[in-house]
């Protein structure tokens, strides 16, 4: 199967300690019915524990769930981590509890969009395809 036949592959991780991952499992069962293979890290993993999971399991997109308010820190961590490993090609996306200022500035660094509490799980899935779709066409 080519790479632009293939099922998209998403990473979901919790970062830290925050321990709410029903937002993150309803993310995961969404992506799932919406076609895409989903890889579930469970709770309190690192960013490098995500990166090299995200680096094993070959993903296309990796999407952090987040509610603990360390976002200014996890996403430059991944990010720069995927830089390291040069996955320059992984999406990074994700979403919880993120001001908006904050989100921009993370858009800025590199960081793919964020989806707040609330947002359609349709969305989430349709972003992620579409923005898969484009790293694949190059």
């Amino acid at each position: 199967m080519s790479l632009t036949n293939r099922p998209i592959r998403v990473l979901v991780a919790k970062v830290g300690l925050d321990g709410h991952d029903r937002g993150a499992k309803v993310i995961a069962t969404a992506l799932r019915d919406a076609g895409m293979e989903v890889i579930y890290t469970g709770l309190r993993q690192t960013p490098e524990m995500v990166v090299n999971a995200a680096l094993q399991e070959d993903v296309d997109a990796i999407g952090i769930s987040i509610l603990s308010g360390a976002h200014m820190t996890v996403f430059p961590k991944i990010i720069n981590l995927l830089k390291e490993k040069e996955m320059r090609d992984v999406l990074l996306t994700g979403g919880g509890i993120i001001p908006e200022d904050d989100m921009q500035a993370l858009n800025e660094m590199g960081v793919g969009r964020l989806f707040p509490p609330g947002t359609s799980t349709p969305d989430i899935a349709a972003y992620i395809t579409e923005e898969v779709r484009k790293k694949r066409s190059f």
